[in-house]
C-alpha cells in the first residue's frame, strides 16, 4: 500500500485505485459485464511547451474535474529533506502576485466548486470540480501557480508547523501509522518508499524557503505535469482553452527521475510495536512484490487477481478462513498496489478476535497462504474474482472522476493510456496456472516482514518474537 498525503489526512491507495473503488458500494454482482474494449476512452494532445491534455469525456451532468498531475512525489526528494513535496502542496495555497494567499480556493468556492490536492510517493496532484462553464476559471488559477508561486519565510514556517500537527494527529497518535512507517523501512531496503510520504519529524523541521522554491523550480512546469479533464466536455473544447491559457507558460528542462530498485529479500524480518493505546491488535505481513513498471505485465494483472481471490471481500479465501463461522478473526484482507514507478509489495492483514493471540492469525494465515502455493486454488474462485474486477472496472465510467485519477496516476508512473483502457483485458486474460506461479514466486513467507501490533497489556506469548519497536533478521 502506498500512503498519499493531502490537505487534511494522509489516506492509503489500493489496486487500480480509481477502476475497482465502486466495490464498496456495489457489492455482489449478479452477471457481471464482459471486458470491453476501453474503460474511459479519453482523448489526448501535448502542446509545445510539453504539457499532456488528457480529456474524458462524461455528459451525465454539466460539471468537469479538473486535474493538474505533477510527475514528482516524497520518492524524488533530496535525501534528508523528508516531507519537502507533501509541505510544498500546502504551500501551493500561498498565492502569488496575482491571486493571494487563501484566495485560490475561496474563488472556486465562490464558483460554486471544491478543490483539494494530494501528494503520493510518485506523484502530486490538484483538482477542482466545478461547473463546466467555469473551467477556464480554474485552468487559469492553476496555471498561474504552476509558475509564478510566490513563499515568505513566514509563510513556510507557519507551514510546517500546520504539518507537524497533521503528523502528530494522523500518525504519532496512531500506533497503526507509526508500526506502518517502521514496516516500511524494512520492506524497502533501497527504494525512497521505505520513508514516510509526510516525512520524519525532524527532517520536516529543518526544510527551508530555499529548498521548497528550487524543488518547485526544478519540476513544477509543464513538462513534467499532466492535465485531466474529465465531465461534460470534447477535446474540441478543451482544446483551445489549454492552448490559451497553458500553453504561454514557458517550457523548462525535464527533471531525471532515476528508477530505484531493491535488492532480492534474502531473509524474513518482523517488526512488533507495543502501545499503551492499542484497543484492537493487528497482524500484517509484507512480500516485496513488482509493479506494473518494474516488472512482467502478466505476473502483475496475476497478482491483482490473487489479492482479490485472496482477500478482497466476504467472499475471499482469507475471509473465509479467518472469520466465518466463528474463526480466530474479526478481518481479513490481502492488497497489493502495481501502479507505482518503483517496486511494491503485497500485503495480507488480519485482526483476531478477544483472546485470541496473534500468532493463531499468523498460522491460520500461513495455512492459506501455503494451500494457496500448493495449487489449492478453486477455477471458479479464480473466475469469480475476475468478473468482479472487470464489473468494478466498468461500473468506474459512471464516476466522474474515477477515469480522471486512474488516468493521471498511471500517466504519472510512466505507464501508458492502454494500460488503463486495456486492464480488463489484462486481467479477464490471466488464468488459473498464472495465480499459483505469482503466488510461488512472491509470497514467500522466508523473505517476508511481518508486522505486529498487539493490544495493550497483551503479551500471548509473543514477547520473544521481536524487541519492542524494533525490526530483526530471523
Amino acid at each position: 500500500m502506498t500512503a498519499n498525503s493531502s490537505r487534511g489526512a494522509p489516506v492509503g491507495s489500493r489496486i487500480g485505485y480509481a477502476l475497482i473503488l465502486a466495490v464498496a458500494l456495489l457489492g455482489p454482482l449478479v452477471r457481471p459485464p464482459v471486458a470491453q474494449a476501453a474503460v474511459f476512452s479519453p482523448e489526448t494532445f501535448t502542446l509545445a511547451n510539453g504539457l499532456q491534455v488528457v480529456v474524458v469525456p462524461n455528459r451525465r451532468a454539466p460539471v468537469v474535474s479538473h486535474m493538474v498531475w505533477y510527475k514528482v512525489g516524497a520518492a524524488d526528494e533530496p535525501a534528508g529533506q523528508s516531507g519537502l513535496a507533501h509541505l510544498l502542496e500546502h504551500l501551493m495555497f500561498k498565492g502569488t502576485p496575482t491571486v493571494p494567499d487563501g484566495a485560490f480556493s475561496q474563488e472556486v468556492a465562490r464558483n460554486g466548486g471544491e478543490d483539494n490536492a494530494f501528494t503520493s510517493y510518485d506523484y502530486t496532484a490538484y483538482f477542482q470540480n466545478i461547473a463546466k462553464d467555469r473551467l477556464g476559471l480554474v485552468m487559469e488559477l492553476e496555471a498561474d501557480r504552476m509558475r509564478n508561486l510566490t513563499l515568505s519565510d513566514a509563510q513556510v514556517a507557519g507551514e510546517i508547523n500546520v504539518v507537524l500537527e497533521e503528523r502528530h494527529q494522523r500518525v504519532d497518535n496512531n500506533p497503526a501509522a507509526l508500526l506502518g512507517e517502521r514496516t516500511s523501512a524494512l520492506v524497502f531496503l533501497n527504494s525512497p518508499y521505505r520513508r514516510p510520504v509526510i516525512g520524519w519529524e525532524h527532517e520536516i523541521r529543518g526544510l527551508t524557503r530555499s529548498q521548497l522554491l528550487a524543488f518547485y523550480r526544478q519540476w513544477y512546469h509543464p513538462g513534467n505535469a499532466i492535465v485531466v479533464v474529465a465531465g461534460d466536455v470534447s477535446v474540441d473544447e478543451v482544446r483551445p482553452l489549454a492552448e490559451r491559457i497553458y500553453g504561454v507558460i514557458p517550457a523548462a528542462a525535464a527533471a531525471e527521475r532515476p528508477l530505484i530498485g531493491e535488492p532480492p529479500p534474502l531473509t524474513a524480518r518482523r517488526v512488533r510495536l507495543e502501545d499503551s493505546r492499542v484497543a484492537q491488535p493487528a497482524w500484517s505481513r509484507h512480500y516485496l512484490a513488482p509493479s506494473a513498471r518494474s516488472g512482467d505485465g502478466r505476473q502483475v494483472a496475476a497478482l491483482e487477481v490473487l489479492a482479490a481471490v485472496l482477500g478482497d471481500g466476504a467472499t475471499s479465501r482469507l475471509y473465509r478462513s479467518l472469520v466465518v463461522d466463528g474463526g480466530p478473526a474479526v478481518s481479513a484482507a490481502a492488497m497489493y498496489d502495481p501502479t507505482l514507478r518503483g517496486p511494491s509489495r503485497f500485503t495480507i492483514s488480519a485482526s483476531p478476535r478477544p483472546d485470541v493471540a496473534l500468532s493463531t492469525i499468523e498460522t491460520a494465515v500461513e495455512a492459506v497462504v501455503r494451500a494457496t502455493r500448493d495449487g489449492d486454488l478453486a477455477a471458479e474462485d479464480i473466475e469469480r474474482a475476475k468478473k468482479r474486477l472487470i464489473a468494478e472496472a466498468v461500473y468506474a465510467r459512471d464516476s466522474l472522476s474515477h477515469g480522471a485519477h486512474a488516468l493521471g496516476e498511471a500517466l504519472s508512473v510512466g505507464l501508458p493510456i492502454a494500460y488503463v483502457e486495456e486492464w480488463p483485458q489484462a486481467i479477464a486474460a490471466v488464468s488459473r496456472d498464472e495465480v499459483i506461479a505469482a503466488a510461488r514466486a512472491v509470497l514467500d513467507d522466508a523473505h517476508a516482514v511481518t508486522a505486529l501490533l498487539p493490544a495493550s497489556g497483551r503479551e500471548n506469548g509473543e514477547r520473544d518474537q521481536a524487541a519492542r519497536t524494533t525490526g530483526g533478521a530471523q
